[in-house]
């Protein structure tokens, strides 16, 4: 037998090992292979090929060395040996990710950086907790999403008479603007930069000024994704200098907004003022929370407090009226204040908060302002209603809970803060009524066992979204939009491509 005979089950072990390394490190994230660990993260069956080359490699490889090793001499084969296991080992890695291209690395870029979860709860006051488990996961699977979607929208054929060809093009609208909140940045931003991008346009982004960082990052995380410069734009300012700047730009082909109705209106005014470029908003709302008597009231009164004191309360599609049936109105709202009473106010940055700061003083004062009022109008306080935690310079309010009646200012007008406004009907359609009696109409949630009653609730509430026994969390395969003053056009799903596309129409003739 030859020395590589006599030695070489040793030494394809460690040939086998090497194989391994890279694919390994980029599973275990063990630095020295950074680039690789952002682009090429294997799954358990790469890692599993690997270990089965390194076995491979252990048990017949000195078979096939050594009778080379016989012909051309050790120091050819142990080159050669080396070479293929080396390259076995990166092919195992790479197997599993062939075809991730710029979007799924935007999104793993997002994803492994740690410094931007600490950004958005420093920024914006949201605990860390909800920032992972909400703000970035909803990020990275819209990006995700819109990733996947790029090269399966297509056009039409249309059904034209003989001798006729029509075909229905769909194509970039080429600029979007997209003008987002404080409350959600990374969140909301996804909603419009994925699919305004994969549709083919170039996007610039304007960040509210008191939730800035985190945008900025996601640049940087577009960049390193591969995005050409120029195609994703963040744009920092005031709204009154840079978003007016954007709204009358006559290169500016589409404009997208989440925030208040009055900056939407004057939005819609500049559009007018220049190109008359589309402008889709989405202007935020005060959406009923319907729970009958014959609903899992558990789960209902679980939801009723994470639905209006979650991040503050700053939510969009929040439930802030809780319309409840009178039979069981005392007892279901006892059981919600229970529920309220986890959440209490504390460091952003805590692992074990449950409920972060508010954005602003501004906001802080807005919201300790609707509470005063409703006081003044009659409404009956059931649970806190003050600042907290002063002493630590930030901006803390503690769950509010509020009786009211339809007619109160507090049970029309959107307060974005930890305030819930309790409404009691009767029958059907006087919650109907109350929930229709805003000019809002972004979202509700209705809560009954009764299927015939739940299908009359989705056709009849006046809102975008309608959900039954539960709120929140959604499916990027369903639209976010509202309808009435709540604004128009919708974020998620396929739709969404439609607010940055434009249809061309060609007609040929083959005769």
């Amino acid at each position: 037998m030859t020395a590589l005979r006599r030695d070489s089950w040793a030494f394809m072990a460690f040939l086998g090992l090497l194989a391994g390394v890279p694919p390994l490190s980029i599973d275990m994230g063990i630095p020295g292979f950074p680039e690789m660990q952002a682009d090429l993260k294997t799954d358990a069956a790469g890692t599993a090929l690997t270990m089965s080359m390194f076995l491979i490699g252990f048990a017949i490889g000195p078979l096939v060395l050594g009778p080379l090793a016989d012909s051309f001499g050790r120091r050819p084969v142990l080159i050669l040996g080396m070479s293929v296991f080396v390259l076995a080992g990166l092919g195992c890695a790479l197997a599993p990710t062939i075809g991730a291209m710029q979007g799924a690395r935007f999104a793993q870029g997002i994803g492994a950086g740690a410094g931007g979860t600490l950004l958005i709860a420093r920024d914006i006051g949201m605990d860390i907790g909800t920032v992972m488990r909400v703000e970035l996961s909803a990020c990275i699977e819209a990006i995700r999403y819109y990733a996947e979607v790029a090269d399966k929208v297509m056009g039409e054929v249309a059904p034209t008479a003989d001798g006729l060809l029509g075909l229905v093009h769909r194509q970039p609208v080429g600029v979007v603007a997209a003008i987002v909140p404080w409350n959600s940045p990374m969140m909301v931003s996804a909603w419009k930069i994925a699919p305004a991008l994969a549709a083919g346009n170039s996007v610039i982004l304007k960040p509210a000024e008191t939730a800035s960082l985190a945008l900025l990052r996601l640049g940087d995380y577009a960049r390193a994704a591969g995005l050409p410069d120029g195609v994703l734009n963040i744009l920092t300012g005031r709204g009154a200098v840079c978003g007016a700047a954007l709204g009358l730009h006559m290169d500016v082909d589409v404009l997208a907004f989440t925030g208040s109705g009055p900056v939407g209106r004057r939005l819609l005014e500049y559009s007018a003022r220049s190109n008359l470029k589309h402008v889709y908003l989405e202007l935020g709302g005060k959406s009923p929370n319907i729970v009958f008597a014959d609903a899992d009231l558990k789960k209902a009164a679980q939801f009723a407090a994470i639905s209006i004191f979650a991040n503050c309360g700053q939510i969009c599609a929040a439930n802030s009226r809780l319309l409840v049936e009178a039979s069981i109105k005392d007892a279901f709202l006892a059981e919600v204040m229970q529920v309220a009473q986890g959440f209490v106010p504390g460091d952003p940055l805590d692992p074990t908060t449950r409920m972060g700061a508010v954005n602003s003083a501004a906001q802080l004062g807005r919201d300790l302002a609707h509470v005063a009022g409703a006081l003044a109008e009659g409404a009956v306080l059931r649970m806190s209603g003050a600042r907290t935690r002063e002493d630590s310079g930030g901006y803390y309010m503690q769950p509010t809970i509020l009786e009211v009646t339809p007619e109160m200012s507090i049970a029309r007008e959107e307060v974005f803060g930890p305030v819930l406004s309790v409404l009691e009907f009767t029958t059907d359609e006087e919650a109907i009524t109350i929930a229709n009696s805003t000019v809002y109409g972004l979202s509700s949630s209705v809560w009954t066992t009764n299927l015939k009653r739940a299908h009359r609730m989705v056709r009849e509430i006046e809102a975008g979204v309608v959900n039954v026994n539960t709120w929140g969390g959604g499916d990027l395969s369903l639209p976010f939009g509202g309808v009435k003053e709540s604004g128009n056009g919708y974020d998620r799903s396929l739709h969404a491509l439609d607010k940055y596309t434009h249809l061309k129409s060609a007609l040929f003739d083959l005769t």
